[in-house]
């Protein structure tokens, strides 16, 4: 109803403006519950135009378009708000075109510009967690609405496979994993780990062994032991030991500065020194050093594909740092001899946006090897280069990196690359437990395996205390339990806007009342269960012919999917087809307790309210699978 408003108003804006006016003077809004009204035409932005007071430009309008447009009922006028009232029969006809579409609310298919959303993208050193949960479904789910939007998409990943942290937990498992007595250090094959968890064990050891050493550096030097340390590292703890002492009665102050001697020392450390080397050798291409990195890669790759199975998520195309930082630095490089960047006189290279209201950044280490700046800039390059036509990438990004993906953007702005602007980061907030951060080198990350496991045995539980499981098998009750668990998982990390930060509650997750995927879920298969009965009963659904108010309101709610799905897909934000998907079901659940469906005696109404519920389950299924969220026909 809002584009043939719009259209009536565009055709004859001469006749109501006097002059042509733009399409975006035209704004809408749900009408307020208290108010009379289907749709909400916002008048303030002709009041310029007619010179005259919103209350006379709504009364206006809203009787041109009563006198042009059949389908307008009345009006009223709230303010400067032209509520419009919609004909009976104009809702009728929206249900049997919904009908219809067994892909309504979506677009045409690859009719709109191709987009390209970056998710996940894990370091090869740890396994996936709670806070990789929330990444990866929303940019699972901002793919699947950019879709139905009528967008080409492109889902990828760019996999952190190289750079320190990698090489940590390689020198730790070198170093400290136990042999068997044949003579075997663990594997994932010999010990029945999983890959990506073994080598998240030594990145874990790695850090152990790191504290513990830089411990022994501060106590020597507390002890007044120097020897073996370069003269400016020890003319710098002591400037900060006086600093402290200076500071005493300040306890912010002395821990800062405590943190600073705890950094000095963690550089002196030799366990850091030999890690970084061992990324010198595999950046030269060492082959026992690079032999350790693809076995040990090649371990948590195949744990990855589980994880991923499990969460029931995939990828398009997939994109290696060990590939793109070599392209990064050859471009850096050249920006190097464009003047784009500068070299400072350790070897390092730089370039300095300070005058862009930033800082100094660093994109070459002294000994030459690349940071993530330097891989982001040539994975950014090499898919432009791999679809011409792309039309934006979207990178789903915790907040945490909002200043590195502003430089980024900008460093590719100076390089000369057009298509920058182009580039958007989903910033979404941190997921916090009660707990408080998680934190990987400490080992307190909520494991995104146990995790799932965890929310799949609680449907487990639900589903066994409430019964309504006969006839199903085994095989069936377990896909349940996924369904429900893997569901609530993604609705409840989803149903927050991006942009917050969210606490992690698992248990509410799967409850069965509520803000819950279970809610919406057992409202689904609520509807197929009515449906089932009908056909039991022969019940023939041919076309809507008749309804009354409460069936009209439903509809009305039904008809608002497809904007919906243009409003997500335009802000990428799922949490508004949550929402909706609540709202949905919740109205239907008052409707199915309040109105005879089975037993309405006047079988036109009975078989068109019938239609209403079929279709009101075919939006909550095309919903709830942009989320990437399964509804059983049975629950």
């Amino acid at each position: 109803m809002e584009e043939q408003i719009k259209k009536v108003l565009l055709e004859n804006s001469q006749e109501l403006f006097g002059e042509q006016i733009e399409e975006k003077l035209i704004q809408f809004q749900q009408t307020r519950r208290e108010f009379e009204g289907d749709v909400t035409l916002v008048t303030f932005p002709f009041s310029k135009i007619l010179k005259s007071k919103p209350e006379e430009v709504a009364g206006k309008i809203g009787a041109f378009l009563k006198e042009r447009m059949a389908s307008v009922k009345s009006y009223n006028v709230i303010q400067g708000f032209l509520n419009i009232v919609i004909e009976d029969d104009f809702w009728i006809n929206q249900l049997n075109g919904i009908a219809k579409e067994s892909q309504f609310g979506y677009s045409e298919p690859n009719s709109k510009s191709l987009k390209m959303v970056e998710y996940s993208s894990p370091n090869t050193n740890k396994p996936l967690h709670l806070g990789h949960l929330r990444n990866i479904f929303l940019g699972y789910s901002v793919s699947e609405i950019l879709k139905a939007n009528g967008h080409k998409v492109i889902k990828t990943q760019i996999i952190n496979d190289r750079g320190i942290h990698i090489c940590k937990s390689m020198l730790a498992w070198e170093r400290f994993s136990p042999v068997n007595q044949k003579g075997e250090r663990e594997t994932p094959q010999n010990t029945g780990i999983k890959g990506d968890k073994l080598v998240g064990k030594y990145y874990v050891e790695f850090d152990i062994h790191f504290n513990n050493e830089a411990k022994e550096i501060i106590a020597q030097w507390e002890a007044g032991r120097f020897d073996g340390f370069p003269k400016e590292v020890t003319a710098e703890y002591q400037k900060l030991e006086k600093a402290k002492a200076e500071k005493s009665d300040d306890e912010k102050a002395v821990k800062e500065i405590n943190a600073k001697i705890k950094d000095l020392a963690k550089n002196q450390t030799t366990i850091l020194r030999d890690a970084k080397e061992m990324l010198v050798k595999w950046e030269a291409r060492d082959p026992q050093v690079y032999l350790l990195w693809t076995t040990m890669n090649g371990w948590v790759y195949d744990g990855f594909e589980a994880t991923y199975q499990t969460m029931e998520v995939d990828f398009d195309k997939l994109y290696y740092e060990s590939d793109t930082f070599i392209l990064g630095r050859d471009v850096v490089l050249e920006g190097l001899e464009k003047g784009v960047f500068y070299r400072k006189e350790d070897g390092s290279v730089w370039i300095d946006l300070t005058a862009d209201g930033m800082d100094e950044k660093l994109l070459l280490r002294s000994d030459g090897t690349s940071v993530y700046m330097t891989q982001d800039i040539g994975t950014a390059i090499e898919r432009f280069r791999d679809y011409p036509d792309l039309d934006g990438i979207i990178y789903t990004v915790a907040n945490e990196q909002d200043y590195h993906f502003k430089v980024l953007f900008l460093i590719l702005d100076k390089l000369g690359y057009d298509w920058a602007k182009k580039c958007y980061h989903l910033s979404y907030g941190m997921v916090d437990l009660p707990t408080g951060r998680m934190k990987s080198r400490e080992g307190t990350v909520v494991d995104a395996d146990d995790l799932m496991a965890e929310m799949i045995g609680e449907a487990d539980k639900m589903t066994a205390e409430r019964g309504h499981l006969e006839g199903l098998t085994k095989e069936q009750i377990a896909e349940l339990n996924h369904t429900i668990g893997i569901g609530g998982l993604k609705y409840y990390l989803l149903k927050i806007d991006p942009k917050k930060r969210m606490m992690f509650n698992p248990l509410e997750s799967v409850e069965l009342n509520g803000h819950t995927a279970p809610f919406v879920q057992y409202g689904y298969a609520r509807i197929q269960s009515l449906l089932r009965k009908a056909k039991s009963e022969n019940i023939a659904l041919t076309a809507v012919t008749k309804l009354e108010t409460e069936d009209i309101n439903l509809i009305k709610s039904l008809s608002r999917f497809r904007n919906v799905i243009d409003e997500a897909a335009n802000s990428y934000s799922p949490s508004l087809v949550v929402n909706y998907c609540f709202e949905l079901t919740k109205e239907f659940n008052s409707y199915y307790q309040s109105i005879n469906i089975l037993k309405e005696e006047n079988e036109a109404l009975r078989a068109s309210r019938l239609i209403l519920c079929e279709n009101i389950g075919k939006v909550i299924r095309l919903g709830m699978q942009l989320l990437g969220i399964k509804v059983p026909e049975r629950m």
